[in-house]
């Protein structure tokens, strides 16, 4: 949890804040891990703009496996009954569980006013997001590529009238 960006890493960020700088967004939300808060940080203090932390945008925990690098780990298969998105690997969470924490995160920027919020989070939790955001599943999750401080926007479910860059 507390890896701190490095250099590339804190430019990669004010050039995310240089090209939201012409968004009307009034807030920035962020993980409450390091390198997140470092970032939304890095992009609030550009923008001007308040800066609230969340553990709902935290990156997936894969309990045990936290840490580990690929080649350290032994590939195991997936449970009969379940969808690889539904394993907890690791005994950390499922990406059922990221999904479901994430629907209550759009539940409650759904009562927030009509603006435009900037949310900084990590990349598996940010396509996890995405997926919310466009009414997939947790089994539907694109797993595109995007760089890190890159900027992508998407809005709220059609119901709702917020915007959401992420």
């Amino acid at each position: 949890m507390d890896i701190p960006l490095t250099d590339l890493g804190r430019q990669q960020a004010a050039d995310a804040a240089a090209r939201l700088s012409a968004t009307a967004a009034t807030l920035v939300l962020s993980s409450d891990q390091l390198r997140a808060v470092e970032t939304a940080s890095i992009i609030a203090d550009a923008l001007a703009l308040p800066l609230r932390t969340s553990p709902v945008l935290r990156e997936q925990s894969v309990g045990e496996l936290e840490g580990r690098r690929y080649d350290e780990l032994t590939p195991e298969p997936v449970p009969d009954g379940f969808d690889i998105s539904e394993v907890r690997w690791g005994g950390g969470e499922s990406v059922a569980d990221v999904h479901a924490r994430l629907r209550g995160f759009i539940a409650e920027l759904a009562l927030l006013p009509d603006e435009e919020i900037i949310v900084v989070s990590h990349g598996d939790t940010l396509r996890i997001l995405l997926a919310v955001l466009a009414g997939r599943g947790h089994r539907d999750v694109e797993w595109i590529e995007f760089g890190n401080g890159e900027v992508v926007t998407a809005a709220l479910p059609a119901a709702d009238t917020h915007s959401a860059p992420c």
